[in-house]
């Protein structure tokens, strides 16, 4: 395993601005903070210091935010920000308060606690969500775990969800409660993916074509797998493999200076690019070095009836440390991750030695948990990082910026120096 020390040899090598100048902070703040309405549930007992957010999407005037419910104290958990524009002021707009997406009745509940006091409970409102897509139909896919206090009690209200919100009208246009039968006591929903199958290129000026049209891959990271929803035809399976559980040996996570446990599994998703030969969803399991490929026509071919390890999944490569997010440059098929006892952004081209450094900072990259590469945005990479090893050990400071949502300024550039003297990659090996 290659140490962070090796990274900062190969970043200074180069300039500084190499490493991190390439990173512009689009916001920062010490305590996520709602802009929580007069008489709001349990607004008193809002606890910032338990807010963190997992994940992010871009639109086209608004940055979404989840913030998942991992411990008592969320008074929501999902929000958005303004995203920067014409005549606001860059500098002072860093540090937003939150608003509550797509408004406050859709988290009163869970919020209030009365979910948690009746045998049946409001289970169309949003419980606790680790992350959102946008699709090419400018709709917001949510995926609602179901599940409160996940890092402290595990409490399952609801069955899991996904909802699809039209961005421009802020209204429900879809609601998917996933069956039963694919589900399991413990499970939790954390990511997912969009797999469209409209060829972009053969759709007419002004006509988005199908725009349901597309499989939803989701991962259950308790008990691992992968769920499919076939949004055409309504109907969703379960999907696992055992390349899909968890390492004991990266069970913990070590930066900055503190470790935890997080016996997670899969959890990063990105799928090979459009119209590429044989697309295939890329995975990583949190606590693991590895990363793994499976053939979208194996997902989509529908529940697999013979053993878990029948379905076709490869090892792709080991990373230097574990790394939750994944994402995929569109125009090269490049992976983009961030290997967390690394600090790092790094990239790779599957099956080739291009491997490069995007980024590199202690500070601003000691927890990175979503990628995106933004459509609305002209595939500019966006990521947030939370310290979440001081919410996991409660060691918080509130003096200093914990969360982060960060995106890449210019084209990434491949670093041939980015390898050791066994012709390793630091970040890859």
């Amino acid at each position: 395993m290659i140490s962070a020390n090796a990274v900062l040899l190969a970043c200074a090598a180069v300039t500084a601005v190499t490493c991190a100048g390439n990173l512009q902070v689009v916001n920062e703040w010490t305590t996520l903070r709602y802009d929580v309405p007069f008489n709001y549930p349990n607004a008193d007992s809002y606890k910032p210091e338990v807010t963190v957010s997992t994940g992010i999407e871009i639109g086209w005037d608004r940055i979404f935010i989840t913030t998942p419910r991992l411990f008592n104290g969320n008074p929501a958990t999902l929000a958005w920000v303004p995203r920067n524009r014409a005549g606001v002021n860059y500098e002072t707009h860093k540090s937003p308060l939150l608003q509550a997406y797509p408004n406050w009745e859709w988290h009163s509940e869970a919020s209030s606690g009365d979910i948690l006091k009746t045998p049946t409970p409001n289970c169309s409102s949003l419980v606790s969500v680790f992350r959102v897509r946008a699709d090419r139909c400018n709709r917001l896919w949510v995926l609602d775990s179901g599940v409160m206090d996940s890092l402290e009690t595990f409490k399952t209200i609801c069955p899991p969800k996904l909802l699809v919100f039209d961005m421009r009208t802020d209204q429900v246009v879809r609601s998917v409660t996933l069956p039963a039968e694919i589900l399991r006591a413990n499970t939790l929903l954390t990511n997912l993916v969009i797999d469209d199958q409209v060829e972009v290129s053969h759709l007419q000026d002004g006509f988005l074509g199908d725009c349901d049209n597309v499989f939803v891959y989701m991962t259950d990271s308790t008990n691992p797998g992968i769920l499919v929803y076939d949004a055409r035809r309504d109907t969703a399976w379960r999907l696992s493999h055992p390349y899909m559980f968890p390492d004991p040996d990266f069970g913990t996570f070590s930066v900055a200076g503190e470790s935890f446990t997080l016996m997670d599994g899969i959890i990063g998703l990105a799928l090979s690019p459009f119209g590429s030969v044989g697309r295939r969803l890329y995975f990583q399991p949190f606590a693991s070095d590895r990363l793994f490929s499976v053939p979208t026509s194996a997902l989509k071919a529908g529940p697999n009836l013979g053993d878990d390890a029948d379905l076709p999944v490869s090892l792709v490569g080991h990373k230097s440390s574990q790394a939750a997010p994944l994402a995929v440059d569109p125009k090269d098929g490049a992976l983009i991750f961030s290997p967390v006892s690394e600090t790092a952004l790094a990239t790779w081209i599957p099956g080739s030695v291009e491997h490069g450094v995007l980024a590199y900072s202690p500070e601003e990259l000691q927890f990175v948990l979503d990628i995106r590469s933004a459509d609305r945005d002209q595939g500019a990479i966006w990521l947030v990082s939370s310290r979440l090893q001081r919410y996991f050990k409660k060691t918080l400071d509130k003096r200093e910026v914990n969360i982060r949502i960060m995106r890449i300024v210019r084209e990434p550039e491949f670093l041939p120096y980015a390898f050791n003297n066994n012709n390793s990659l630091l970040l890859f090996k």
